[in-house]
């Protein structure tokens, strides 16, 4: 017996797609001459703060740009500044949405970044160039010169890194790189994602043309994985109810739901999956409240955007298409009522399976059969 292995990827409205290109890897920084550095994220957060503000008096890019080169005179930072400005001004818009009220943005921890371009050695202001065991750190100075510092990602990174200069170098490929100092410096370098799975990802044959549908929840997650005619192979729950509780620590919550999830992934691709299925989150403007205020707690706190992007990563790592559906009717709707009498199962059950009979619509099995 042989089997056809296919590259994973992702089925998705384009503009999702344009999300997934790059996946962020993160590591610790020195620098030689920390006070230059931390003068340029000072004007970085400066342009940002203005920026909001003319943005919502609805002046162009273009004004910015003249009224803002006097504080931080280097185009690429400044372009780069008024394009994360831009996304602050739409995520307050959709929290007005969300509460009714007028939200106020708060700008107060220091960082800068740089997009890439891969006509410019894949990064015009913030350059890496690999070594043995850390990766040196070439920063343009926008008043002059070049400053420069030491970058330490782990082991296992440096092959990725090294493979992603040599193409930069060759002008196939770009990285965009984040300079942030919540605590310590720390240095985040956008990989592209096609990069990233060639070193991370884990070869996989076709499995039985098997779909697996997950709904994802703040104290459990439900998978169902069902066959080409929608028949139910096998359904799973994964509870995490002590990450509801009042106090549990948040980040230990976190880790809670992602190790659960990446059980669960595992689990569908060892019985012969190749597809798993998702709602599509990102069309998906408001968090649903109730009128149980200990339900809207656990909803105010669950980051269920950050658990999907990881589904999504740690799928593709394991040699998984992912597929996002349509979240509309699959918790509330009549098809929902139906499914849950029909198969006998629970509403978060039913929610999975739904998604995953969407899915089912989206894909070509065929293609995954034992050859």
């Amino acid at each position: 017996m042989s089997f056809c292995q296919t590259t994973p990827r992702i089925i998705a409205p384009k503009k999702v797609l344009e999300k997934f290109q790059h996946v962020t890897i993160n590591g610790g920084i020195e620098f030689d001459d920390p006070c230059r550095v931390a003068r340029i994220a000072w004007a970085y957060r400066e342009v940002v703060r203005r920026s909001i503000k003319y943005l919502f008096e609805g002046k162009s890019v273009e004004e910015l740009v003249k009224a803002l080169y006097n504080i931080l005179p280097n185009y690429i930072y400044l372009e780069t500044a008024l394009k994360q400005a831009r996304a602050i001004v739409e995520g307050l818009l959709e929290k007005e949405v969300e509460t009714g009220r007028v939200i106020h943005a708060e700008i107060k921890r220091m960082w800068f970044a740089n997009r890439g371009n891969k006509f410019d050695g894949g990064n015009r202001n913030i350059r890496i160039h690999v070594r043995e065991n850390h990766v040196v750190v070439k920063i343009r100075d926008p008043w002059g010169g070049w400053l420069e510092g030491r970058a330490f990602f782990g082991e296992r990174y440096i092959p990725l890194l090294k493979e992603l200069e040599e193409l930069a170098g060759r002008r196939e490929e770009s990285y965009g790189v984040v300079i942030s100092f919540r605590e310590h410096p720390r240095i985040h370098v956008q990989i592209p994602l096609h990069l990233y799975l060639k070193h991370f990802s884990t070869p996989k044959p076709p499995g039985y043309g098997l779909v697996a549908g997950f709904d994802l929840n703040s104290d459990r997650i439900n998978v169902i994985v069902i066959d080409r005619s929608g028949n139910i192979v096998s359904l799973k729950t994964l509870w995490f109810s002590e990450a509801t509780r009042p106090g549990f620590p948040r980040e230990k919550a976190g880790y809670l739901r992602l190790n659960a999830l990446g059980q669960a992934i595992k689990y569908v691709a060892r019985i012969g999956a190749d597809y798993v299925a998702f709602e599509n989150l990102y069309e998906v403007k408001r968090k649903r409240f109730t009128e149980n205020p200990t339900a809207n707690r656990k909803i105010s706190k669950f980051a269920k955007r950050q658990l999907l992007l990881h589904g999504i990563l740690r799928s593709l790592r394991e040699g998984l298409h992912v597929v996002l559906v349509d979240p509309r009717g699959t918790t509330n709707s009549k098809e929902h009522d139906e499914v849950m009498k029909r198969h006998g199962l629970d509403r978060h059950t039913a929610s999975a399976y739904l998604v995953a009979l969407r899915a089912l619509s989206k894909v070509d099995i065929n293609q995954h059969k034992h050859t």
